[in-house]
């Protein structure tokens, strides 16, 4: 049971978190009556709006900051569409350390280096963490992590700077850190070595509180909750030229529809670019002089076996061999284990490398007493973060993490840098930018603070309890179980019950996978409701099975597109070539060693 819950916290640490719970909803009695399922969202109709044209903002990119820049905008009224290249959150947004946070990093070189910078990028994200986790509940949770010290120098001095934590979160907090002894550590963390390899015993912990999340599903749900708010969202649709008017300003964009090769112009009174990494791309397509300002910051994960930890105790490496940070994290039934603030180059499909795989697992085994073993590594990957350049800046990790804003000389907005847990208020700065410059007509100031994404609407702490209950399992006899129902609650909110009725009505209720808890309806689901249009896309962002284990990843490929091959009308040489492009796309992700 030790190994279960979060052991040690006092019952007020409990009460902070029912608390925190209820400023964003109350549970509510189950429904015998269920919502009538949505209408379909048709990827078509979406090219059909932007072809018409005339928009108030055009958004190029779909990650994170993209998407809050479309529904910053569509909600104050604005007409908007947004066109990504590949699939909504399929560059860096899906790709991150899954935490919401200020960065306990950027605090600690704010006091030592007097940067204001980075303070005030700490207090603006820890600000805007329960803003997100209020606004997607059922995506978000708020996780304990552990901070071990092994020399007696070490509790002070991380306990001033996570109480200094505490402090710059003020009434926005979650929960107060606490120093945990040493023998109630390794009772709340198991697998906590007593002794490092150099011979300092366990001298105790500091455990404090951030949030957690699953990026890819949040940032979809950030797309969905702009076409509802009436934007146009595209995803495979790339903007292969840009359109000027007599004076030289932009006046709107050329773009491909990736799917189907069809070329089509929109016109738009701003353009904002927000394509992550590859802003500067965009930027050279009005002016091939401009200077490129993003440089680009690696980030390396793995994911192992859910034993290497508890299910609700995270642990931070404050200080690795070269001086990076390495958290190690429970996520989804899994380990996360990863760094970031490494060179690298810029592509669109990163791959970990069998020497930053390596980084990783010996800078953990030296704080845990279980074998930490490579062949463990079930899933990796590298993910690419835009940092606005610092010409002064030797390396990534000295980099400010805030975001910047420029006009170039042709109209076109762009956005850049920033922290993932920050993107609403980058996209409303963003906004409020692109409304003084095109003299656009709002019709009420910004309200995404306080604006619930898809899924927040019916879901509460024990909607899992009404899946189980209401739903009839078609393959065989009782109820569906625990593990699916929570899986379910908690990556569609109160649309998990849609779910349930197509594997219902189409006796999809099977488990893609044996040890997952995905079913087969989902499929169906992602298909008529969540813009997916590949095998890849449901297997890393509609589900997160390729982070998570791409052995199994690999034996539900053949399921995926046979049950997308129906939902779309593929032909056979088209389901062919979706597996094929989905099995070197997995390849990506394995952790062999080469």
């Amino acid at each position: 049971a030790s190994h279960r819950a979060i052991l040690g916290l006092s019952m007020a640490s409990v009460s902070s978190l029912a608390a925190w719970k209820s400023r964003n909803w109350q549970q509510t009695e189950a429904k015998k009556d269920p919502k009538p399922p949505p209408a379909p969202r048709r990827r078509q109709e979406q090219l059909e709006k932007l072809r018409r044209g005339n928009l108030d903002v055009l958004v190029v990119g779909g990650g994170a900051t993209g998407c809050g820049v479309a529904l910053d905008a569509a909600a104050r009224g604005l007409s908007v569409g947004l066109v990504e290249r590949e699939d909504f959150a399929s560059g860096t947004s899906s790709r991150s350390t899954k935490l919401i946070h200020g960065g306990v990093r950027y605090l600690e070189k704010a006091v030592f280096q007097l940067d204001y910078g980075q303070l005030k990028l700490v207090f603006e994200a820890l600000h805007e963490r329960l803003a997100l986790m209020n606004n997607a509940p059922h995506l978000t949770n708020p996780v304990p992590i552990m901070t071990p010290c092994y020399k007696w120098w070490e509790i002070p001095y991380y306990w001033a700077g996570l109480k200094a934590y505490d402090l710059v979160a003020g009434r926005e907090g979650l929960t107060m850190s606490r120093f945990v002894s040493a023998n109630e550590a390794r009772r709340m963390f198991p697998t906590l070595a007593a002794e490092r390899d150099d011979g300092e015993k366990l001298k105790g912990t500091i455990v404090y509180y951030d949030g957690q999340m699953n990026d890819a599903k949040l940032c979809l749900a950030i797309a969905l909750s702009a076409q509802e708010q009436g934007a146009a969202m595209a995803n495979y649709t790339e903007v292969v030229g840009l359109t000027k008017d007599d004076k030289g300003m932009v006046k709107g964009a050329l773009l491909q529809d990736k799917i189907s090769d069809d070329v089509f112009e929109t016109t738009a009174k701003v353009v904002i670019n927000a394509a992550g990494p590859f802003v500067d791309g965009i930027r050279k397509l009005a002016d091939e002089s401009q200077e490129s300002i993003v440089k680009p910051s690696g980030g390396v994960h793995i994911v192992l076996p859910d034993y290497y930890s508890p299910d609700a105790m995270g642990l931070i490496v404050p200080k690795t061999k070269d001086g990076r940070v390495v958290f190690m994290l429970p996520w989804l039934d899994h380990t996360l284990a990863g760094t970031t603030d490494s060179g690298t180059d810029l592509t669109m499909k990163p791959r970990a490398t069998d020497e930053e795989i390596g980084f990783i697992l010996d800078a953990i085994k030296d704080y845990l007493n279980v074998q930490v073993r490579r062949s463990d590594v079930l899933s990796s990957w590298s993910g690419i973060r835009p940092l606005a350049t610092d010409p002064n800046a030797k390396d990534t990790a000295s980099i400010s993490r805030d975001h910047i804003i420029i006009k170039d000389p042709e109209g076109i907005i762009t956005i850049t840098g920033g922290k993932w847990t920050t993107y609403r208020r980058m996209a409303e700065e963003t906004v409020n930018e692109a409304i003084q410059d095109g003299h656009l007509q709002p019709k009420g100031p910004c309200n995404t603070k306080h604006l619930p994404l898809s899924g927040a609407d019916g879901y509460y702490p024990g909607l899992f309890t009404e899946i189980a209950q209401s739903y009839t399992v078609p393959h065989r006899p009782g109820a569906i179980d625990t593990r699916v129902a929570k899986h379910l609650a908690h990556n569609y909110g109160g649309q998990a019950l849609v779910v349930t009725k197509l594997a219902e009505d189409m006796k999809l209720g099977k488990r893609l996978v044996r040890g997952h808890p995905i079913i087969e309806a989902e499929v169906i689901y992602a298909a008529r409701y969540e813009f997916c249009e590949t095998v890849e896309d449901f297997v890393s962002r509609r589900s997160r099975l390729i982070f998570l284990d791409t052995r199994a990843c690999k034996e539900a490929v053949p399921r995926i597109a046979e049950l997308l091959a129906q939902e779309h009308n593929w032909r056979s040489s088209r389901r062919k070539e979706e597996e094929k492009k989905a099995y070197h796309f997995i390849h990506t992700f394995e952790a062999k060693e080469y």
